[in-house]
């Protein structure tokens, strides 16, 4: 086994939490606050409520549910069920230099096993930071295939990691459990997404399955090869695998505050076209009646999202047109703007067809240190506006603001949550290393799920 990996998962066994700075202590605080939003919401789509109806019948109990009446089940499928709600909605934060959405594929995890196990808010504020540095690292050293689309994959080996954390293991076992879970890895691919498969959400909630399985597995005596997590990210999902800079800034460059919160709801490339026409728009003041055509040019991956007439909801977060119209006629690309509507909206069918994307190799040269854009607005009167985007708003050398953030909980939240509610787990989340166990935060979502479920959802985003 490679000393690299050994050292990194004695990283993730024997830091203690206090070893941890408290910026990035707050840091993860506000990612989990994020991601749990984002699980709320995500849990009234179609799909996962049917797959949920469905695992209703055989669930077993020690785990909440994030959804309406607060369902128990075993911990491994409530962090599946509550990983897939998460990844449904394509807003969940990610990695800015790395393919790598560890939030949503470890907290579900985290909060399941630990609410079973009653694991103190501690042991988890540490597991979610290690585990999330541990992936992120193994991610930045993988060579990923160019349709291969990170769920379930160097993901997958953080939040086994995460699972080793929460369960004490030691760095021995830590090792064997990540090394299991190298068998575990899936191969999503980024066609399931242009396509509209949600199948590619499966792939995101089956880490925290894998995060629960996995420290059992090694628990119980199963073994793994010494090179297992080099041969499946080297040779078997990945195409290569270099340790050398695994352990750089160990310790002192902590993962998760590199993130990518993200306020508009659609896949990140494309956010930086998004935020040039926001700007082309408002140098012009036009209205959506007034556009021409929209020319976007920028990097090849972001280029490659341009299918002009989205298939379904989940497609259409993978459309650069659709998400540019959806701004254009509607003013925003958060979680309200980009809805099912938007599909069948007249006004914004019509604008995506005038949506035209190009791919600039002068422009991915420039990736990964920008994520680069321009956008050209011309409209029916011939006026036009040139905007060109860098690093979007979101990533962490253009960050959201800490309120934006937490106004984008409060909107996802509100169709689940009375105010009272979203005030206490939004309180309770920020002092989580106080918890006395896990069952804090399930506890507050039933005493303040809203009984009225027709409530209408909050127009925040």
């Amino acid at each position: 086994m490679g000393l690299q990996i050994e050292l990194l998962a004695g990283f993730v066994a024997d830091t203690a939490l206090e070893q941890v700075p408290r910026a990035v202590q707050h840091h993860a605080k506000l990612v989990a606050l994020d991601t749990v939003g984002v699980i709320l919401a995500g849990a009234a789509r179609p799909e996962v409520r049917a797959l949920r109806e469905r695992l209703d019948a055989t669930a077993g109990t020690g785990a909440t549910v994030f959804a309406p009446g607060w369902p128990t089940s075993d911990p491994r499928t409530a962090a599946l069920l509550n990983g897939i709600a998460g990844r449904s909605i394509e807003l969940g934060e990610g990695h800015r230099y790395v393919s790598y959405q560890g939030a949503m594929q470890i907290l579900p995890g985290l909060l399941a096993v630990g609410e079973a196990a009653r694991s103190s808010g501690r042991d988890l504020l540490a597991a979610l930071i290690l585990g999330y540095d541990a992936g992120a690292r193994l991610g930045a050293a993988m060579t990923t295939r160019p349709l291969a689309h990170q769920n379930g994959q160097a993901a997958l080996l953080g939040a086994a990691a995460a699972g080793a954390r929460l369960r004490g293991l030691s760095a021995a076992d830590t090792s064997r459990a990540m090394r299991i879970a190298a068998t575990l890895v899936l191969t999503p691919s980024y066609t399931n997404a242009v396509a509209g498969a949600t199948a590619l959400n499966v792939a995101g909630g089956m880490s925290g399955f894998a995060l629960s399985l996995a420290p059992e597995l090694a628990l119980a005596g199963f073994s793994a090869q010494d090179d297992a997590i080099e041969e499946a990210l080297g040779n078997l999902v990945g195409d290569g695998f270099a340790p050398a800079g695994l352990l750089d800034g160990l310790g002192t460059r902590w993962e998760i505050t590199r993130n990518w919160f993200r306020l508009r709801a659609c896949c990140n490339p494309i956010y930086a076209a998004l935020d040039a026409l926001e700007a082309a728009i408002a140098a012009l003041a036009a209205q959506p009646d007034d556009i021409e055509r929209i020319d976007v040019a920028t990097f090849r991956f972001a280029s490659v999202m341009r299918h002009p007439d989205p298939p379904n909801y989940f497609a259409s977060k993978y459309s650069l047109p659709h998400v540019a119209a959806c701004l254009a006629v509607r003013g925003s690309a958060g979680y309200h703007a980009v809805d099912d509507s938007a599909l069948d909206d007249p006004a914004i069918a019509a604008l995506r067809r005038r949506v035209h994307i190009s791919d600039d190799p002068a422009l991915g040269a420039r990736v990964p240190a920008a994520k680069p854009a321009r956008v050209t607005v011309t409209l029916k009167n011939g006026r036009q506006a040139t905007r060109a985007c860098d690093s979007p708003r979101g990533d962490c050398l253009n960050p959201y603001g800490e309120a934006e953030i937490r106004e984008k909980f409060r909107a996802l939240a509100d169709a689940s949550l009375t105010p009272q509610g979203i005030d206490a787990v939004e309180r309770a989340i920020d002092r989580i290393e106080q918890w006395h166990d896990a069952t804090e935060l399930p506890d507050l979502l039933r005493r303040h799920g809203r009984s009225d479920r027709s409530h209408p959802a909050g127009v925040g985003l």
